[in-house]
C-alpha cells in the first residue's frame, strides 16, 4: 500500500509554510493599523527607530535593516524628510555617500511609535503563555536557518535543466 506524502496531503492553507506568510503579512497589517493615527507604516517607522537609536546610517545599511531594497529605501527616506523627520548629510570620508539622521520632530515621533509598539505586543499577545512565544521563536529561528541554507545553495531545478533553466 503505497504512502501519501504528508506535505502534500494537507490542503495548501493548512501548510506551515502558507500559514506563516499568512500571519507575517495579517501581523505586518495589523501594525500599520495601529500606526496609522502617527500617518507612519511599520517599515518607516522601523528606519526612524533604527536611527534613532543607533545614529545616522547610510542609505544602504537602512535598507539592510529595513528588509527592502535602496531604490525604496531611497524614496521612503524621502518622504520623511519632506516631512522633517530626518535631514541627509555628506559623509565626512566619502562623497558618494548621504548619511540619514534623526530630527528632534522624527524623535519625538519615535516616542509615539514605542508606545504604540509596547501596546500592540500586549494585543499580539493576548493569551499566548511566555513559554509558547519562546518555543515559536525557536522554531521560527530553524526555519530562517533552514532558509538561508535554501538561499546559499545552488537552485536545484536549474542544475537540472527544470522549466525555468
Amino acid at each position: 500500500m503505497a504512502t501519501v506524502d504528508q506535505t502534500h496531503a494537507a490542503p495548501s492553507w493548512r501548510r506551515v509554510e502558507i500559514a506563516l506568510i499568512a500571519g507575517a503579512r495579517k501581523v505586518a497589517a495589523a501594525f500599520d493599523h495601529r500606526l496609522a493615527p502617527i500617518d507612519l507604516n511599520l517599515n518607516q517607522a522601523s528606519l526612524l527607530a533604527f536611527v534613532n537609536d543607533f545614529g545616522e546610517s547610510s542609505q544602504t545599511e537602512l535598507a539592510e535593516m529595513v528588509g527592502i531594497g535602496r531604490a525604496s529605501i531611497g524614496s521612503m527616506i524621502d518622504r520623511l524628510e519632506v516631512r522633517g523627520l530626518v535631514t541627509r548629510n555628506p559623509h565626512p570620508n566619502d562623497r558618494r555617500v548621504r548619511l540619514v539622521n534623526i530630527t528632534l520632530d522624527g524623535a519625538a515621533l519615535v516616542e509615539k511609535f514605542y508606545e504604540i509598539d509596547a501596546g500592540f505586543q500586549r494585543e499580539i499577545r493576548r493569551e499566548i503563555s511566555r513559554e509558547e512565544r519562546q518555543h515559536l521563536a525557536s522554531l521560527l529561528e530553524r526555519l530562517g536557518a533552514n532558509v538561508d541554507a535554501i538561499l546559499s545553495s545552488p537552485n536545484i531545478n536549474q542544475e537540472r535543466g527544470g522549466p525555468h533553466a
